[in-house]
């Protein structure tokens, strides 16, 4: 029931084999996005000469957490993560995250369309030949999959809210071949789903990947993320040092999945869902809009493992915007430095998109609810950074004028160190089993999905476990792909 469906269709397996071999495609395994020195020797040889941005088949092999941080030519090296300073959070807890920006088109979600497109790619599923692969999102999803698409020669639709950042409409006209804008803005991920309805009855021949209810979203974040979180935390872990909780905006539930890869190998791990404030669906069943581009918001994605979530927190998405500001204006950053803040680290403070700043603000929260002490970790991810929101903070400075040292000190003690332990709740079983409910509303009703299998996802133990497990069927499939393509490089 659960499981990614692997079945071959080989009527137009053969068209897709005929594409690859014309576009010249070897397609990575999972195991090679976890572990890069698997990826041949002829192909880093070649990446050396690639950028990381650029629209070349290859750069699916840099669809992994351990990119050399460079734009130009980088091969791998170590998980590429941070570690806050108390100085800038403010609590004793060590607060690690992983890092976005050194992604193919400088986000995350760049993987889980992978994770969401190739398992039917190689399958024969989807055929790029004749079908248009249609990507809805609220920001970086559609970005991450038209950009797959761009790289496996397929045709795409990409869908977000049309009050978005114009970075993100900008490079998308360039590379998707059709972009559409539905009405509103983050929080209005119905809209998108009502779009996709309008284009199944279109007639068109298409497949849309959701997101929100794709698995391979969920799996290739179990297993890269999780993994690449799991390297990161040993990486900075003293013997005594223990993993106390993982910080993921929900958005369309995939980051948090590697909570679950997390739990299994550090018991102990608490997982935070974090959400929007003016939004706050998990937290209060409520409703709204807010400017926190890029986690979604009134509804609980299909892929959420609710029963596995340990706290939810919910973010004023004015200190996010806030602390945009602090983090990247001149007034800002030197204010930090002079405040006690590495100046090295606040040079690379734009690691930190909008979303990215929401998790930060979570782990605090967390840290400070818990009473954790330096001998805790906590983990979370900056899935992008602020070189798609650049075009906010013009904005704003439109709006508000200039940001000056006073703004800075005000924005430092109120968002920063004045976080509080308001706006969240540790969770029991009946809390979640409430916000698991939620889900009948938008999948069950609205979305096509059964009754049998949302009960199954609540009191079924081996739901998740399955789609878990299946790692190296569709590695073996991909190979098998590989194989019959017969591409040299």
């Amino acid at each position: 029931m659960t499981k990614i469906d692997l079945t071959i269709m080989n009527d137009r397996l053969i068209h897709t084999l005929e594409r690859v071999r014309e576009k010249r495609i070897v397609i990575p395994t999972l195991a090679q996005q976890k572990d890069p020195s698997l990826v041949p020797a002829r192909i880093q040889e070649q990446l050396k000469e690639i950028g990381l941005w650029d629209l070349h088949p290859l750069n699916l092999f840099r669809i992994t957490w351990k990119n050399e941080p460079v734009a130009q030519g980088g091969l791998y090296g170590g998980v590429n993560y941070v570690e806050f300073p108390k100085s800038l959070t403010g609590v004793d807890a060590r607060i690690v995250a992983l890092v976005g920006k050194w992604f193919p088109c400088g986000v995350h979600k760049v993987g889980a369309a992978f994770g969401c497109l190739v398992p039917r790619l190689v399958t024969g599923q989807f055929d790029p030949t004749t079908q248009k692969a249609v990507w809805p999102s609220t920001g970086n999803y559609c970005r991450g999959g038209a950009y797959d698409s761009a790289l496996l020669g397929c045709k795409s639709i990409a869908i977000l809210p049309e009050g978005m950042s114009k970075e993100r409409f900008d490079w998308l006209k360039n590379i998707a071949d059709e972009v559409i804008a539905t009405p509103g803005t983050e929080s209005n991920v119905k809209e998108i789903f009502d779009k996709c309805w309008e284009l199944r009855r279109s007639g068109q021949d298409l497949m849309i990947f959701n997101q929100f209810e794709e698995f391979g979203n969920y799996l290739w974040h179990y297993l890269l993320t999780g993994n690449a979180l799991e390297q990161a935390a040993r990486a900075v872990m003293g013997p005594k040092d223990r993993m106390a909780g993982f910080a993921s905006a929900t958005g369309s539930a995939g980051t948090i999945a590697a909570g679950d890869y997390l739990k299994q190998v550090f018991p102990y791990t608490k997982i935070i869902a974090s959400e929007a404030q003016q939004c706050p669906t998990l937290l209060e069943n409520g409703f709204g809009s807010h400017r926190i581009e890029g986690i979604g918001d009134k509804h609980v994605p299909w892929v959420h493992n609710v029963k596995n979530t340990d706290f939810v927190t919910a973010i004023d998405d004015n200190a996010v915007v806030n602390l945009a500001r602090l983090f990247n204006e001149e007034a800002g950053k030197e204010y930090l430095a002079a405040s006690g803040v590495d100046e090295d680290f606040v040079k690379n403070l734009n690691l930190l998109g909008f979303s990215s700043i929401s998790n930060l603000l979570s782990a605090i929260k967390f840290a400070k609810y818990n009473e954790l002490t330096s001998k805790d970790i906590v983990l979370t991810v900056l899935t992008d950074s602020m070189e798609l929101y650049n075009s906010r903070l013009k904005e704003m400075h439109d709006e508000l004028g200039e940001y000056t040292r006073d703004n800075a000190v005000a924005d430092d003690a109120r968002y920063l160190k004045g976080q509080a332990i308001d706006y969240m709740q540790e969770l029991g079983y009946r809390d979640r089993k409430r916000i698991h409910n939620l889900k009948y509303y938008t999948w069950v009703e609205q979305q096509g999905r059964t009754y049998e299998e949302i009960m199954a996802q609540w009191y079924d133990p081996e739901y998740w476990t399955e789609i878990q497990s299946q790692g190296p069927e569709i590695d073996a499939l991909i190979e098998e792909f590989n194989h019959k393509a017969a591409v040299q490089l």
